[in-house]
C-alpha cells in the first residue's frame, strides 16, 4: 500500500470517528493545597467540539487520496 493510499485511509477513519464522536472531553486534576495528610484537589473538565464540516472535509479528502493512490498504481 502506498503512502498516498494509506494517508487517505487514515483520513477516512478519522472523519468517520469524528462523525461518530463529535465531542471530546478531557479532565485534569490538580492539587490546590496540601497540609500534612490532607490534600485539596480540583478537577477541571474541558470539552472540545469537532465541527461536522471538518469531519466531512477529512472524509472527502481521504476518499480523494485513496482514489488518487489507486489511480497511480494502474
Amino acid at each position: 500500500m502506498r503512502a498516498l493510499t494509506l494517508s487517505g485511509v487514515v483520513l477516512v477513519l478519522l472523519g468517520v470517528l469524528a462523525f461518530a464522536i463529535p465531542v471530546l472531553t478531557t479532565q485534569q486534576t490538580t492539587d490546590v493545597a496540601k497540609i500534612g495528610d490532607l490534600k485539596l484537589q480540583t478537577t477541571e473538565s474541558r470539552s472540545y467540539i469537532i465541527p461536522p464540516v471538518m469531519s466531512g472535509a477529512a472524509l472527502l479528502i481521504g476518499v480523494i487520496l485513496i482514489g488518487a493512490g489507486l489511480y497511480q498504481q494502474r
